[in-house]
């Protein structure tokens, strides 16, 4: 294996040195120029998984420097910035106070001061964030998923086309698509090792995640937005904000997109007045056009058994996958036909931007996740239709629904569509009642 800090070195040392790049502009839209000598990067979104990501770009070793930061709330900016500054010092980050950004507006403001920007903020805004960073034309990282409806994927499909029609670079964190076990091992399946794909099962069972209390004072609008997990406009739930992931496998593994979904869900242990209304499993199968079903489960079950992982079966084998670095193909009788060498294995979050920024230094046009991502993102929602109604949604159903969960406006006095009855508990999907689509 290379070693990882000589690899960015020779990077860095090649862009800073090449007279190329420092006298010659790149031909891609908002890409590395004289005569800055580096790309400008703006964080929108400034949480735990943005202020990841910034780590992420600057480990690269490539010529960035941090310019601007946008969110909705002042302390989330200051307590991404603290850490970023103190690591990578002044050379790396130059964010002076009137480039910070705050408010829900500031993304314009932010991405206007840059040449590559990253989108992580709750998934409900992607929609909208990412049209307007391919408008202002610009290289985009943007976190998974990128919408929680279907008005939102009908935007970002829109964006897409636009982004591939300006060449511009559009990387998502789906990030199994970015590590080798899984490149490796989906590359024999399609190459007919394990024969055609007749079905599959995909997990993300585990105990949940965080909760944020509301605090006094807090509008209605600012508490969701500071617990943003459990409201569907902001997250699409987790079967949409986390199971995604493997779903999207599914799909890639499949290379298309299921016909319809029918299953369950409900809220079993998970139903205090803090967590909002969505669900807490969801049980699914997605039919494929060819026929073939493939099983979806997920669930937040605290001392529950865990399990996140990929498992398919084909007319001559079977797969098993995981985020583990697990990639291993049998024939019916047991014998090995692939086992992925799971030692010395790049950190995927980390080759999904180091695979990034180096076609932007080199001003090539790489990457158009934004479609697959957007329809992956899709199949989960169509998911959640299916559980939440309790009623077999099709396709075409989902892509067309017109429940949009967006507010009409955005501002921290106006209010969500969803509110929380007189005993603060928030109304959730009765299956066979609530209108999905």
């Amino acid at each position: 294996m290379k070693n990882p800090k000589t690899r960015r070195d020779f990077l860095k040392a090649s862009a800073l040195a090449s007279g190329a790049l420092i006298t010659q502009p790149f031909t891609l839209h908002g890409a590395y120029a004289a005569p800055d000598n580096h790309l400008k990067l703006a964080l929108i979104g400034c949480g735990g998984r943005g202020t990841g990501a910034v780590f992420q770009a600057f480990d690269t070793g490539q010529p960035i420097k941090l310019v601007a930061m946008a969110d909705a709330f002042r302390d989330r900016l200051d307590k991404s910035l603290e850490p970023i500054l103190n690591k990578y010092g002044a050379d790396k980050v130059d964010v002076p106070e009137e480039r910070k950004f705050v408010g829900f507006d500031g993304y314009k403001q932010a991405m206007a001061e840059a040449d590559v920007v990253i989108l992580a903020t709750p998934p409900g805004f992607r929609p909208m964030h990412f049209e307007e960073a391919v408008n202002q034309g610009k290289q985009i990282f943007m976190e998974k998923p990128v919408a929680t409806d279907a008005a939102g994927i009908r935007k970002v499909l829109a964006a897409a086309e636009s982004a591939k029609a300006k060449k511009l670079n559009v990387v998502v964190g789906l990030q199994r698509h970015y590590q080798n076990n899984y490149r490796e091992t989906i590359k024999r399946i399609h190459d007919g090792a394990i024969g055609d794909i007749v079905g599959g099962q995909v997990y993300w069972n585990d105990g949940g995640v965080w909760v944020r209390e509301r605090q006094p004072g807090q509008t209605e609008m600012e508490y969701q937005m500071r617990n943003w997990y459990y409201f569907n406009w902001l997250c699409g739930d987790h079967i949409t904000e986390q199971h995604v992931h493997n779903i999207d496998v599914a799909n890639w593994v499949k290379k298309g997109y299921p016909v319809k979904a029918e299953g369950t869900g409900g809220r079993q242990v998970r139903t205090g007045k803090e967590h909002g209304e969505i669900f807490d499993h969801h049980v699914l199968t997605f039919t494929y056009e060819d026929g073939s079903v493939i099983h979806s489960e997920c669930r937040h079950f605290p001392g529950a058994s865990n399990r996140v992982d990929e498992t398919f079966q084909g007319t001559k084998g079977k797969a098993y996958l995981s985020a583990g670095n697990h990639g291993i193909l049998t024939d019916w009788s047991g014998n090995s036909i692939y086992d992925h060498d799971r030692e010395n294995n790049p950190n995927p979050y980390q080759q999904e931007h180091d695979e990034l920024w180096a076609a932007l230094v080199n001003g090539e046009y790489k990457f158009a996740d934004a479609e697959n991502a957007a329809k992956s993102t899709m199949t989960s929602i169509m998911g959640r239709y299916a559980t939440y109604s309790g009623k077999v949604i099709t396709w075409e159903e989902a892509m067309n629904g017109q429940v949009n969960l967006f507010p009409e406006t955005l501002s921290w006095d106006a209010m969500p569509k969803i509110v929380p009855n007189e005993d603060g508990y928030y109304p959730h999907a009765i299956p066979g009642k609530t209108k999905v689509v």
